[in-house]
């Protein structure tokens, strides 16, 4: 426990350093009043639940062991409750407690995996992960490994290839917004690339990212194959399309819908 009586008045390291550890210990603090609550939700919930022999089916069952948790605040020590839960199914299977709030094996929160991918398209080479939100998230920041980040760009390429091969039948597109956004980055002496983004706005007024593809500047050819590709997955012709002057999009959209 921090003791909040012994804050320094001087040294600007030590003052970061103790709100640091404030912050921290009231993350670990709320999240452990949140698990508590949830498990006693759990358990009062099936209070009347009684066994032959008399005694309740659904009760605490002290703590799991110590792991590790990187939260934005930094990296906690959390033990959550555990729920001993005898009730059995109509296949007979246990029923087993399951926190909403800390799922089994999590080991970083939501929104820190959410960062991730965000530092990678920075720039931020996989060996140089580790070291740089250790500074941030402390030397226990688990999950943040050169490895784990390797294992996550395999899972982030798996779900643009999904995403790039999911069927658009289901749906019926009003209009389009196109628009090709040029890069800064460059290619050996190419300064042409740039993206193709296409977001079909559905009848019922929700809009949804369709394509986001590389191109060859805004040419006939690079258009023609993103769109192409969206008719051949199911897209139905739309009734308006938006975008700015580039003429290679109107050529492209006339020759593939025409």
């Amino acid at each position: 426990m921090v003791d909040v009586r012994r804050l320094p008045v001087e040294g600007t390291d030590e003052v970061a350093a103790t709100l640091d550890a404030l912050a921290r210990e009231g993350a670990r603090r709320m999240i452990a009043a949140a698990l508590e609550a949830e498990v006693e939700q759990y358990v009062a919930s099936f209070v009347e639940e009684i066994g032959e022999d008399g005694k309740r089916l659904v009760v605490r069952n002290g703590r799991a062991r110590e792991r590790k948790l990187t939260v934005g605040s930094g990296t906690l020590a959390i033990r959550a409750p555990r729920v001993n839960d005898k009730r059995v199914d109509e296949a007979g299977e246990r029923q087993k407690f399951s926190s909403r709030i800390l799922p089994a094996y999590a080991r970083r929160s939501p929104k820190v995996t959410d960062v991730l991918p965000v530092l990678y398209l920075r720039g931020l080479s996989t060996g140089d992960f580790a070291p740089a939100l250790r500074d941030l998230l402390g030397e226990d920041a688990s999950g943040l490994s050169a490895s784990s980040i390797s294992r996550l760009t395999e899972q982030w390429q798996a779900d643009h290839a999904a995403f790039r091969g999911r069927s658009l039948r289901f749906h019926q597109y009003a209009y389009l917004f196109i628009d090709g956004i040029h890069m800064s980055i460059r290619l050996g002496d190419d300064d042409r690339l740039c993206l193709l983004v296409v977001i079909g706005v559905r009848e019922d007024g929700e809009k949804e990212l369709l394509a986001i593809e590389d191109g060859y500047r805004e040419s006939t050819e690079s258009w023609a194959v993103v769109l192409r590709d969206l008719k051949d997955r199911g897209l139905n012709e739309p009734k308006l399309v938006t975008g700015d002057g580039a003429l290679g999009a109107w050529a492209a959209l006339r020759d593939v819908f025409a």
